[in-house]
C-alpha cells in the first residue's frame, strides 16, 4: 500500500446515525484529517448531521466515493449493507474504516479482504477496543510472560437498551458478542471450543435476545466466558458494565468502562462511559495516521474479524443445537 502524503486526508461517511457523532469527532482531533461530507440514506437526518459536522451532504454513495477531496470513507450504517457498501468502495479504490459487525457471514468478510487486497488498499473493521491503552498493556503482559500461564479471561457487557433501542440492533450475539470476540482474539488468541445460550427477559416485541453467555476452552487449556445483555445495568458496588479481565498464575489486569464516568445521558445510555468515545478516537488515529499516513497495518486485521465470525456463528450453533462446537 502506497502511503498517503497529501496535506490534508479526506474523509467521507456512509451513514449518519448515532456511531457518526463519534466518528466525527473522532476525525476533528485527527491531525491532518478532515470530514469531507457524508450520506445518508435518510435525507432529513443526513442534511441535519451534515450541518452539525459542517461539512457536505451528498445526494448519493456514488457521488461521496467518487469524489477526489476523499481519500478514506467510514462504512457506518447497518450490518445488513456493509458488504454492499464496502463493494462499492473498494472498487472505486478508496481505503475503508468498516463499523462492526462487519459483515453478515464468514463469506461477506472474505470478499471485503480479497477486494482490499487486490485493489492494494486498507479495509479496517471497527475493532475499537484493541487500541485502548489497557487492552494493548494487557497483550504486552501476557506476551512477555509477565501473567505466567493465563488461566481465565473474562469479557462483561451489562448495559439496559430500551426495546426500541435494541430493535436497531440484530440481537446481542451479533452486535455485542463480535466487540467480545475480537478483544479475546488480539488477548490471549481463539478458543478450540464453545457452548452458548441466550434469553429473551424483557422484550415485549423484538424476538432477538437480550442476554447471552459462551464459555469456551482456549488452547492452552485456560477457559474463558462471556457475557453480554441488554437486560439490565449492573448497580453492584463493583459494576460489570464493561469489563476485561484476565487472570495468570503470575499476575492478572482490569479495564472497565467504570473507570470514566460522566453522571449525565448518553446517546442511549443512563451515563455516558467515557472510554467507549475513546475508544473511537484512538481506532480513528490508527486508522487514518498510523495506517494511511505511515503505512503500517491495523492492529486487527479482516482476517481477525474473519475469526471473530467464526465465533459468532459457531455461538449461534451451540444455541441452535444446545451443543458444545469444536472450532
Amino acid at each position: 500500500m502506497h502511503r498517503i502524503t497529501k496535506e490534508t486526508l479526506g474523509v467521507g461517511f456512509i451513514g449518519a446515525g448515532d456511531i457518526a457523532t463519534l466518528h466525527a469527532a473522532a476525525v476533528r482531533k485527527c491531525p491532518g484529517a478532515r470530514l469531507v461530507g457524508l450520506w445518508n440514506r435518510n435525507q432529513d437526518r443526513a442534511k441535519a448531521r451534515a450541518a452539525e459536522f459542517h461539512c457536505r451532504n451528498y445526494a448519493s454513495p456514488e457521488a461521496l466515493i467518487t469524489d477526489p477531496a476523499i481519500d478514506a470513507v467510514f462504512i457506518l450504517t447497518n450490518l445488513e449493507t456493509h458488504l454492499e457498501y464496502a463493494h462499492m468502495v473498494l472498487e472505486a479504490g478508496k481505503h475503508v474504516l468498516i463499523e462492526k459487525p462487519v459483515g453478515m457471514s464468514v463469506a461477506d468478510i472474505e470478499e471485503m479482504k480479497v477486494m482490499a487486497e487486490a485493489k492494494g488498499v486498507i479495509c479496517m473493521p471497527g475493532h475499537n477496543y484493541v487500541y485502548e491503552s489497557g487492552m494493548m498493556r494487557t497483550r504486552e503482559l501476557i506476551d512477555n510472560g509477565d501473567l505466567g500461564k493465563v488461566v481465565s479471561a473474562y469479557v462483561m457487557y451489562n448495559i439496559h437498551h430500551p426495546e426500541e433501542v435494541a430493535k436497531r440492533y440484530p440481537g446481542v450475539v451479533r452486535q455485542i458478542l463480535t466487540h467480545h470476540s475480537y478483544i479475546l482474539l488480539y488477548l490471549v488468541g481463539a478458543p478450540v471450543e464453545l457452548c452458548a445460550m441466550k434469553a429473551t427477559l424483557h422484550y415485549q416485541e423484538y424476538p432477538e435476545e437480550d442476554i447471552a453467555m459462551v464459555q469456551m476452552r482456549l488452547k492452552n487449556g485456560a477457559l474463558a466466558h462471556f457475557c453480554a445483555s441488554f437486560a439490565a445495568d449492573d448497580h453492584a458496588a463493583d459494576p460489570w458494565t464493561v469489563m476485561v479481565k484476565v487472570i495468570g498464575t503470575g499476575g492478572s489486569t482490569r479495564y472497565s468502562y467504570r473507570d470514566h464516568v460522566e453522571i449525565k445521558a448518553g446517546s442511549i445510555h443512563s451515563q455516558t462511559y467515557t472510554a467507549y468515545a475513546g475508544s473511537i478516537a484512538n481506532e480513528v488515529k490508527h486508522f487514518l495516521v498510523d495506517c494511511l499516513r505511515m503505512g503500517q497495518q491495523p492492529l486487527s486485521t479482516m482476517a481477525d474479524a474473519i475469526t471473530a465470525q467464526k465465533l459468532i456463528e459457531a455461538a449461534e450453533e451451540s444455541i441452535r443445537s444446545s451443543s458444545v462446537v469444536k472450532l
